[in-house]
């Protein structure tokens, strides 16, 4: 079995509790004394935590049975769940004493309901993109290991329960890695470690390869990035990459741009062999942050969680809607394209960014049309046939896997995304064979931008392919990039912040480029005027920028494209974004790297 079966039942589908029977409740009764003794109050007292207790297990239960996609329906349902665990919580505090006699509640128990809230949380900021709830969900996880809830459960001879504790180290590991919080994530990672490892001495497990196979992806995940950046005590400097107040460039005053705003976004990933954890690979990752703002305190906000916004006060959402989609089947992938097309609001954009491995045409065609190009995987039957595998077992037949791929696996043509270009539409394509997107035909006159990756890389740039494609790290992080490139594997922070200064710049410039540009499709325009999109786009053009200057770039399929085609010489190939590029080379000492013929003597 593989580890992101396991990962995606223990963080998004717990098991389902047992119900609190009257049978149960009246045995927990006894065993705090005659029944006969017990005061009606310290009864009632009982009576009503089990009740409760019994109603959020239910509620809790019921969330696995909502759709994944859609955004209204929902919200009532969470509204409910998150006040009867309100309620449990807070009894629970109140009558402690009389819990801990007639009812024989346990710490772990406690702890139980505060992973419970926390799971609460965490799904609320998958359904919202709201960063601040992943702050709560790190509140109550990290109460949970201050107050040691399940210390004593390793002295009970219930594997079951060891479960538990083990689930929740996962779950508190994703949350401090959509946080950043990757010193937590370092002694987490040891706890569970330990921890695994006196329930597998304990206990003739057969999850043991599963639990050690969850530390070796996190271990991996960690160590993605190919750049550190370091303290002067060598200590490493923890970076967030969500956008800041001053992260995207403004805009100029009486600069023409389009009214649109980014509003909901697909982020697939379907790469074969890359680093993941809990069903979410290194490039979703990055992507996933690089539309987000940095979190905000959740108590500085109004609307209580799970509670819809009234229809007469909009407010302006933070972040764009996202849904995360790794290793969708096609019918997946579709219904939940026509989800966010069908309830996408006026003037707002849809963003597809794919990152997934190519699947090319199995022969020649005579026409050019949007299904003769090929595409990029989608999967058939993600529980039945595993993609990885294939994929190992013929990495030296690539024939063979590109027939496996078109028989075995449906893949996602530019021609299936035509319907959904009925409304302004940004894709990202990420993938060896991204050209095939640069083939599309705006039939209904929407804003419509592809961002095409290169389809190959030099091979003299060591591969990094399995801890996340070169291409989204420029649209993620492009100093860090940059740094990558040029040899560089490590960065002192004074430098680093002072290489992000000037990188600010640069895209101020790019920005103007844009702008000013007299031949640039109107489309790009229609993007600019929101903030997420207009980062992309000058980050887009700092990479293809970079890798035109580079000395070992040199073939066509190592540079990035896009559709409509951005005009060079005003952009990718402009003497003053090449002459910066020089000077951010320059200040980092590895000038050698790039050519210098290419720019006019300023």
């Amino acid at each position: 079995r593989q580890a992101f079966s396991m990962l995606a039942r223990l963080v998004i589908h717990p098991p389902r509790p047992p119900k609190v029977t009257e049978f149960a409740l009246k045995e927990i009764m006894s065993s705090g004394g005659a029944e006969d003794d017990i005061p009606q109050g310290e009864r009632k007292t009982v009576t009503d935590f089990c009740y409760l207790l019994d109603k959020s297990k239910q509620l809790f239960n019921g969330l696995r049975d909502l759709p994944q996609y859609g955004q209204k329906q929902w919200q009532s349902y969470f509204g409910r769940t998150f006040d009867v665990y309100t309620k449990l919580w807070k009894f629970q505090q109140q009558h402690r004493q009389v819990l801990d006699n007639r009812y024989g509640l346990k710490r772990w128990q406690i702890g139980e309901i505060a992973s419970k809230i926390g799971q609460l949380y965490y799904h609320y900021y998958l359904r919202t993109s709201e960063t601040s709830y992943l702050n709560e969900a790190f509140s109550f996880y990290s109460a949970i290991r201050q107050r040691s809830y399940y210390s004593q459960v390793n002295k009970e001879d219930r594997p079951e329960l060891v479960v538990k504790k083990l689930r929740y180290y996962a779950r508190f590991i994703v949350v401090c890695l959509l946080l950043n919080k990757m010193d937590v994530v370092k002694d987490l990672v040891k706890e569970l470690s330990d921890e695994i490892e006196d329930y597998t001495h304990r206990f003739n497990t057969e999850d043991q390869v599963e639990w050690n196979l969850v530390l070796q992806e996190v271990a991996a995940f960690i160590e993605a990035d190919p750049v550190m950046v370091l303290n002067d005590d060598n200590t490493i400097v923890i970076t967030s990459n969500r956008l800041a107040e001053t992260g995207a460039p403004l805009l100029e005053q009486g600069m023409i741009v389009g009214q649109l705003s980014l509003a909901d976004a697909l982020i697939i990933g379907n790469c074969n062999n890359q680093v993941k954890f809990s069903e979410l690979t290194v490039d979703m990752f990055r992507m996933l942050q690089a539309l987000e703002r940095e979190p905000m305190n959740l108590a500085s906000q109004m609307n209580k969680p799970g509670m819809q916004e009234s229809a007469d006060k909009p407010t302006r959402r933070e972040n764009p809607h996202k849904y995360l989609l790794y290793k969708p089947t096609f019918s997946q992938l579709y219904t939940f394209l026509a989800a966010s097309f069908k309830e996408l609001p006026a003037n707002s954009v849809l963003l597809i960014y794919l990152s997934a491995t190519g699947v090319f045409p199995t022969g020649r065609s005579d026409s050019e049309g949007p299904y003769d190009f090929g595409g990029v995987l989608t999967n058939s039957n993600r529980d039945i046939i595993n993609g990885d595998a294939i994929h190992k077992r013929n990495q030296s037949h690539k024939e063979i896997l590109t027939v496996l791929h078109c028989c075995c696996f449906p893949s996602l043509h530019p021609g299936d995304l035509y319907p959904f270009t009925r409304k302004p539409l940004f894709i990202i394509v990420d993938s060896s064979n991204s050209v095939a997107y640069k083939n599309f035909t705006n039939l209904f006159g929407q804003p419509l931008v592809c961002l095409l990756s290169p389809t190959a890389y030099p091979k003299a740039l060591q591969d990094q392919s399995q801890r996340g494609s070169l291409f989204t790290l420029f649209l993620n992080n492009p100093l860090m990039a940059f740094l990558f490139v040029s040899g560089l594997s490590s960065m002192r922070r004074g430098l680093w912040e002072k290489c992000q200064e000037y990188l600010r710049k640069i895209n101020r410039d790019i920005a103007q480029l844009l702008t000013h540009s007299r031949s640039i499709d109107q489309a790009f325009l229609q993007f600019f005027g929101d903030e997420f999109l207009r980062l992309l786009l000058t980050r887009f053009i700092f990479c293809s920028a970079t890798m035109r200057m580079h000395k070992i770039f040199r073939e066509t399929r190592n540079y990035p494209e896009s559709y409509p085609q951005l005009p060079r010489d005003e952009t990718v190939e402009n003497p003053h974004l090449q002459k910066h590029i020089l000077e951010l080379a320059s200040i980092l000492d590895v000038r050698n790297v790039f050519f210098e013929n290419t720019i006019d003597d300023y």
